[in-house]
């Protein structure tokens, strides 16, 4: 008899994973793709969570080296514009020094 209600209690903790698993799938697919999940009323699998998750990592490592680009960019002009700001200034006190 305790073995019996051992696996009920199993089956029923079973079960009950299984619906959080389902809730967190549609809950992260909603997250990340609102259009995909829920709207269908099917079942999402794992797979989709996971390239989804994949697709979502990517991009966010796309931008991350498109910042570091940018980053990279506007340091190298900063330096550029304090080169002519300094050029500048030589040239204008040339010209004071000449007058």
């Amino acid at each position: 008899r305790e073995m019996g209600r051992r696996e009920r209690l199993l089956r029923a903790e079973l079960r009950r994973a299984g619906e959080q698993l389902e809730s967190f799938k549609t809950q992260v697919m909603q997250v990340c793709s609102p259009s995909a999940a829920g709207s269908t009323g099917k079942s999402i699998t794992e797979e989709q969570v996971i390239e989804k998750v994949r697709q979502i990592c990517d991009e966010n490592q796309q931008s991350h080296e498109r910042e570091k680009c940018l980053q990279e960019e506007l340091s190298s002009r900063l330096m550029k514009e304090k080169e002519v700001s300094a050029n500048i200034e030589v040239l204008k006190n040339s010209l004071r020094e000449l007058q």
